[in-house]
């Protein structure tokens, strides 16, 4: 049931011009039914004992049917109905509710205009439409009638003025969080990219300088290698001493790139799939069951794309770990598929935000992964529950450029 009325609003929204169509139709509806009503009968209100004359039922139908138009253009509808609905005033006798229509559209012509056309425009159609109702009627200018049409057009423009107010609140509320999310995410990339600097030109100091003394001294020892031996012997110790400072640097500017649980050992072969099924069983000594299917038929992988294939299920079997919530289930399959291999890993988490890892950088790390091989990341939420990470890599990939759009 709901459902269905998700999608009648939905249609209804997107078709505007309908929805006035159908709004125009009930307060027609409402009007002929009100004309019929004498408020002043021996027992009160009764129903059945006047007839709306021809005329007013032509004003009735003007009026309903400018309402149909009230979006495209407020103020002409006001101007029509209210038009209407002081020839009613003038010649009705008994009246007929035609003023319904002036109301509705006075609100259409405050809730999307600003608040000096309302205000103006408000208490113009109050004044004469009051001021017609009191002079021209039998009645007398207090009657409940007369008092009617002053309380309703009025309420009209209030109610009109409260719904814009409302929306242009909610409007600035939310350009200021998408403000501050793009602001955050300038300062983010900004912060990246001065790191990234930062380091590639430590890199390159380290590199250059201790090169440059290694060619330097392998060409001294080259030299003197037959005459000087000595000599040589001391010019490859510098050379063994150049190395091992250069290691060292770049082990100490390289670490800062590393993750929290990455191994200190610099020699260690780097991981790849064939160490997923010890990569699942850590997961599952930490309380998380993790299923395995795999089709890449032990398809030999390029050593990039086999290091980034690891690092992707290693990063999203930790994010399931940590906010998919102790009773979550994960799947991984790994599927060759044409020239491509396709990493999957779901969950049925149903944790507060699955998509954030403790620093909110774990899925913007898959992504450069994936994006340095030329392949595509899709990551969201699953139907149901859970989330979703599907990572497609080309076994043959050609590196983007650092400065490749992405």
């Amino acid at each position: 049931m709901s459902t269905t009325l998700q999608r009648a609003r939905h249609h209804l929204k997107a078709h505007p011009l309908a929805l006035d169509t159908a709004l125009a139709v009930g307060v027609l509806v409402c009007m002929v039914a009100g004309s019929f009503v004498d408020p002043h009968g021996e027992d009160g209100v009764t129903w059945g004992l006047r007839t709306p004359d021809a005329l007013s039922l032509v004003l009735m139908t003007l009026g309903a049917a400018a309402l149909a138009f009230r979006r495209l253009a407020p103020l002409k509808v006001l101007a029509l109905t209210g038009t209407v609905s002081l020839a009613e005033f003038v010649t009705g006798e008994p009246r007929a509710p035609v003023a319904m229509s002036a109301v509705i559209a006075l609100y259409t012509v405050a809730a999307t205009t600003d608040r000096t056309t309302t205000l103006r425009v408000g208490l113009l159609t109050v004044t004469v439409l009051t001021g017609a109702a009191m002079l021209a009627g039998p009645l007398p200018w207090y009657a409940q009638e007369n008092l009617a049409v002053l309380a309703w057009t009025g309420i009209g423009a209030t109610a009109g003025d409260a719904v814009r107010s409302r929306r242009a609140f909610v409007a600035a509320i939310r350009e200021r969080a998408d403000r501050a999310e793009r602001t955050h995410e300038q300062e983010a990339r900004r912060r990246v990219a001065e790191e990234r600097l930062r380091i590639a030109r430590d890199l390159h100091d380290v590199v250059a300088h201790h090169i440059a003394l290694v060619n330097v001294q392998a060409g001294v020892a080259a030299h003197v290698m037959d005459k000087r031996p000595d000599q040589a012997k001391e010019a490859l110790a510098h050379v063994r001493e150049a190395g091992r400072s250069a290691l060292n640097e770049l082990r100490a500017t390289v670490g800062l790139l590393r993750q929290s649980g990455d191994p200190e050992a610099p020699t260690e072969p780097a991981p790849g799939l064939h160490r997923l099924d010890e990569l699942v069983g850590t997961f599952h000594s930490a309380g998380l069951p993790v299923e395995v299917a795999r089709a890449d038929q032990d398809t030999p992988l390029p050593a990039a794309v086999d290091l980034a294939a690891y690092r992707i299920v290693q990063e999203a079997l930790t994010n399931v770990r940590k906010h998919a919530g102790t009773a979550a289930r994960a799947e991984v399959s790994v599927v060759r598929v044409g020239p491509n291999i396709e990493i999957t890993v779901l969950d049925d988490g149903s944790g507060e935000d699955a998509a954030l890892d403790g620093g909110g950088h774990g899925l913007v790390g898959m992504r450069e992964r994936v994006t340095a091989l030329s392949g595509t990341l899709t990551t969201g939420p699953r139907y149901g529950g859970g989330f979703r990470v599907h990572a497609i890599l080309p076994l043959k990939s050609v590196p983007r450029a650092a400065g490749d759009a992405v």
